[in-house]
């Protein structure tokens, strides 16, 4: 029988939308796990749904751990416009929720002193986005 991360990386490449944004939410507790982290990137750029994009972002901002914040972040420093709006909007969503939102501003604080410079430019662009629905 496969773990529950053995099942979320397999639909992470399926070929429907739905499994690949359960995939996001279902992996996003995950983030610190090399092979997780490459999946979730993979799925918060998908090229084919932009619901995977913004459910996966979503789900990686309600963690809101730094391993999860700054996949985030790199994804965002890579991102064309469409997929930024539509991360940004995953992270929207996860900070003006009905959930406590874990506290987004602080995490990218921290990582805007990663040695990565993609990490550091879009760790700024988040807190912007935070500051912006008054988290």
């Amino acid at each position: 029988m496969m773990s529950g991360l053995e099942a979320a990386m397999a639909e992470a490449s399926s070929s429907s939308w739905w499994q690949r944004a359960r995939a996001g939410r279902d992996l996003a507790s995950f983030a610190d796990v090399p092979e997780a982290a490459e999946a979730l990137a993979g799925l918060l750029l998908d090229v084919e749904d932009t619901a995977v994009t913004r459910q996966t972002a979503e789900a990686l901002a309600r963690v809101g751990t730094a391993a999860a914040m700054r996949l985030i972040a790199l994804t965002v420093a890579a991102a064309d416009d469409n997929q930024a709006d539509w991360l940004q909007t995953g992270v929207t969503d996860a900070l003006v929720g009905p959930d406590d939102a874990p506290d987004v501003a602080v995490v990218c604080g921290q990582l805007a002193r990663d040695p990565e410079e993609a990490v550091r430019r879009g760790a700024v662009e988040i807190s912007v986005w935070a500051d912006d629905t008054g988290c």
